[in-house]
């Protein structure tokens, strides 16, 4: 147990700079707290005591604003950042080494009609090991986070995000998909709030600008047509008036 808890404050200093110590991150971290409560209400609801699960939930989220579900499946070492508005569901699974930022969301799109015929079924996410979740970001339904996939700052994911992914928008896009080769590379590389730096590549945004390029040459064009046009027009008539 005290090992579990030394890995969990070791992979919180080592994903946030701002931590100097372990006292630190054990006092004011309520990220660390909140998984730390999520253990204990989560031994409660595997051994089918459910009502005191959630109460100890609900507790830990009144101390820390950071709400997660019981019944959810969570691996070592999640680390939520600032924390704050976190809202894990009951059927998420996450991995080892998961990052999540305040505001995420892992939600549920099934209707709130007939509840006794969703119940136990597959409604939440599952995030696989290393993935980062930024800020505000909101998965919903039971779609699948691929192994250290990306997911920028309110993002919007409803469909499947392949391993190594990194998606942006709404609704979620793939900027790009990093070849296997270079998986483990890309894995080591940590990506603050799911988003890469320097200039992000918007699928939609490069296909707008390609077609925008591709008018503007089909004008340049047609005006160069109708200047050779005019050029010969006046010719012609010229031509007329000297037969007549």
């Amino acid at each position: 147990m005290f090992k579990s808890v030394r890995r969990e404050i070791d992979s919180a200093m080592a994903r946030d700079p701002a931590a100097r110590s372990w006292l630190e991150v054990v006092l004011c971290y309520p990220g660390f707290q909140a998984v730390l409560v999520y253990r204990l209400s989560n031994a409660l609801w595997r051994r089918r005591l459910y009502l005191l699960g959630r109460v100890v939930s609900h507790l830990g989220r009144f101390l820390t604003g950071i709400e997660i579900h019981p019944g959810a499946r969570i691996g070592r070492c999640l680390f939520i950042d600032h924390g704050m508005g976190v809202v894990i569901g009951e059927t998420s699974e996450i991995g080892d080494d998961v990052t999540l930022y305040h505001g995420v969301t892992l939600g549920g799109v099934a209707p709130s009609v007939d509840s006794d015929s969703q119940r136990g079924a597959k409604r939440h996410p599952t995030l696989e090991s290393g993935v980062i979740v930024g800020s505000g970001a909101q998965i919903l339904g039971p779609v699948t986070i691929g192994r250290a996939a990306k997911v920028g700052a309110n993002a919007v994911v409803t469909r499947d995000v392949a391993a190594r992914a990194t998606v942006v928008g709404i609704p979620a896009r793939a900027l790009q998909a990093t070849p296997d080769r270079r998986g483990e590379e890309d894995e080591a590389c940590f990506a603050a709030y799911g988003t890469p730096l320097g200039e992000i590549g918007d699928p939609v945004a490069k296909t707008l600008e390609g077609l925008v390029k591709e008018i503007e040459m089909l004008r340049a064009q047609l005006k160069a047509l109708e200047e050779k046009q005019d050029e010969k027009t006046p010719r012609v008539e010229h031509r007329k008036r000297g037969a007549l």
